[in-house]
């Protein structure tokens, strides 16, 4: 198994404040990398990289 990357863009109604954080908290957990950018739009973009079948 090879590593795999993803960009993937996340929008609506959101409860609280913490989707980055605990989107972080569980890629570090899974041995993941990337990074989240919140868009003009409102929405979060994120890339995951990381081994295939943890991502």
């Amino acid at each position: 198994m090879g590593e795999q990357s993803f960009v993937v863009r996340v929008w609506g109604q959101v409860q609280g404040v913490g989707f980055r954080y605990f989107t972080r908290e569980r890629a570090l957990q899974l041995g993941l990398r990337g990074h989240a950018y919140n868009m003009e739009d409102g929405a979060v973009e994120i890339l995951i990289a990381g081994p295939e079948q943890k991502v």
